[in-house]
């Protein structure tokens, strides 16, 4: 299994329309740990940019939020329940749990105990998984009490019927059910 090393760190680089449309893109980086609500945030955005009377913020750059939440003019409020889901998670889990949520379906809601019930862990390969798997499900002992070289097992071809069915597994590793 691999591991991660660092936590996720949601942050958004905020900007502002009207200072852009003037060939300025000043603003500041908010690292979003710093706050509990939407309305926190905002204020301190309005804050920095209290030279404007009703400055629109433009979200210039942002990091570890997933897409769902966030676009160029608006961060959603369900972005931080789930911040609350992830900060007490292990590193691991908060990686897992934003490759999860980055890989939802468009529009789809975000749900933290159907990610706990998917999720199976990260892996160097699909192949690392099935082997895994086969070995908590006792395959491999199975075939030695009766006798057969657990060589014989085709880990490759059973790698491939996991993952054209049951299980995805993300670009990072992340082994989820379907």
């Amino acid at each position: 299994m691999t591991t991660t090393s660092a936590a996720i760190t949601p942050r958004i680089y905020v900007g502002t329309y009207a200072k852009y449309n003037d060939g300025s893109i000043f603003g500041k980086w908010f690292d979003l740990s710093d706050y509990s609500c939407k309305e926190d945030f905002i204020a301190d955005c309005a804050e920095l940019h209290k030279d404007e009377a009703d400055p629109e913020f433009m979200f210039q750059d942002w990091e570890d939020i997933p897409d769902t939440f966030i676009s160029e003019s608006s961060i959603s409020e369900g972005f931080w329940e789930w911040w609350d889901d992830i900060e007490d998670l292990c590193i691991e889990e908060q990686e897992a749990y934003k490759d999860y949520s980055d890989n939802l379906p468009k529009g789809e809601a975000v749900d933290f105990k159907r990610f706990q019930d998917e999720y199976h862990g990260c892996f160097d390969s699909e192949r690392e998984f099935a082997e895994n798997l086969a070995e908590e499900q006792g395959f491999f002992e199975a075939m030695e009490k009766a006798g057969i070289s657990p060589s014989y097992f085709d880990t490759d071809a059973y790698a491939n019927d996991l993952f054209q069915g049951e299980f995805w597994m993300s670009d990072k590793g992340h082994v989820f059910t379907r």
